[in-house]
């Protein structure tokens, strides 16, 4: 998928990453929460858990095999999800904090470490 030149900085600070767990606020599956399984920064897409899944029509590899139907994941733009604070609960943005040469990721609801 080639991206306009303007969207390539969109994203560079994506604050999401593998293994959270995001709120899709937009889409075939709005409200629904899941982990994400892979981000792609550069693109400003996240693949999430058995969201925005496709039909994909397999041919059969050998003779006397079936053709099949399977269901795969897309990528979502990163606009489409909304981080999910583990601590209480919502669906909020997320900052960084320092704190002696260390930098981790804080909610902006609850103010805690995530």
């Amino acid at each position: 998928m080639k991206l306009p030149k303007w969207h390539l900085n969109c994203y560079k600070n994506m604050k999401v990453k593998k293994g959270d767990n995001v709120l899709i606020i937009a889409g075939q599956d709005k409200g629904r929460t899941a982990k994400i399984l892979k981000s792609m920064p550069k693109d400003g897409m996240i693949l999430v858990e058995g969201m925005n899944l496709k039909s994909k029509h397999v041919k059969p590899k050998r003779q006397g095999e079936q053709g099949q139907v399977v269901k795969m994941p897309l990528p979502i733009d990163i606009s489409n999800a909304k981080f999910l604070c583990p601590k209480c609960g919502k669906a909020t943005r997320l900052g960084y904090k320092i704190e002696k040469d260390k930098k981790f990721r804080i909610c902006k609801k609850c103010k805690s470490e995530v």
